[in-house]
């Protein structure tokens, strides 16, 4: 049967895989022990690819044994050209990941390769990524902690609390990203960002100096077109502004960081 594939398991038992070609992409849809299963798979995925009309609100279980996940991304790639493993769906200025048929996340398209390589998941009322083996907040990349409140420490702007673009949230009591730690002999104030994973900028003697790099790498990130609502510090009281421009100067920003900067565009 075209777009069936008959496979093994290691016991010996067989099953089927569906998958469709579409503008030279194969794109594998799933499987089943039972053929007729893996056909109506292969079928409802022709008809969502031939159908214009078809769209995100337009699922029903109908559909099925299609999923809503692989609905959404046929859907962008018949829309969009692009095929993308997560359930998103690309607008001319945003896009949306569709954590499931009710629920629809609004994203800034900078964070559109990060999303398309992460899946979203949530309890209870918290959206997070599995990154590295750890469970990242998606809230964490705009530098809200943890235990802040909705409308005390942040708030969206537009009420639509699945309205995650970068102009729709206000932090109210951001995270400085600046922590003072000891290294065994003395202290130092160590200075991280989150911009598609945890970045460290570097350690310094004094808070000054940590307020100067972490200034710094926020300034590059915005010079790289990075939209961002995170500002620079205020300058460190009792500092001049010609002693805040040379430390400024002579600070060094890690390559890796600088190197991914200046590929931000391509990597979009």
């Amino acid at each position: 049967m075209k777009g069936i594939y008959e496979a093994k398991k290691n016991d010996g038992s067989v099953y089927y895989r569906a998958s469709v070609t579409y503008r030279s992409k194969h794109i594998s849809l799933g499987s089943s022990e039972d053929r007729d299963v893996a056909s109506r798979l292969y079928e409802q995925a022709r008809s969502v690819l031939k159908n214009k009309e078809l769209q995100p609100d337009d699922y029903s279980d109908a559909f099925k044994p299609l999923s809503f996940h692989k609905y959404i991304c046929l859907l962008n790639f018949r829309d969009n050209n692009i095929y993308v493993k997560t359930p998103i769906y690309l607008h001319r200025t945003y896009f949306s990941y569709y954590l499931d048929r009710e629920t629809e996340l609004k994203f800034d398209l900078e964070d559109l390769f990060y999303y398309s390589s992460h899946t979203i998941q949530k309890r209870g009322n918290h959206l997070f990524v599995a990154d590295f083996g750890l469970q990242e907040r998606v809230l964490a990349r705009y530098e809200i902690p943890g235990f802040a409140v909705c409308g005390k420490d942040y708030m969206f702007l537009n009420g639509d609390k699945t309205d995650l673009r970068y102009s729709n949230i206000e932090v109210i009591n951001p995270v400085k990203n600046i922590r003072k730690k000891s290294d065994g002999n003395s202290e130092v104030y160590e200075v991280r960002i989150h911009i598609n994973g945890d970045w460290h900028i570097g350690s310094y003697p004094t808070h000054e100096m940590a307020v100067i790099a972490y200034n710094k790498a926020i300034d590059l990130a915005k010079k790289a077109g990075l939209k961002r609502r995170t500002e620079p510090l205020d300058m460190p009281e009792g500092l001049s502004p010609v002693l805040y421009a040379r430390i400024y100067s002579s600070i060094e920003i890690p390559p890796k960081y600088i190197n991914y900067l200046k590929n931000y565009n391509t990597l979009k």
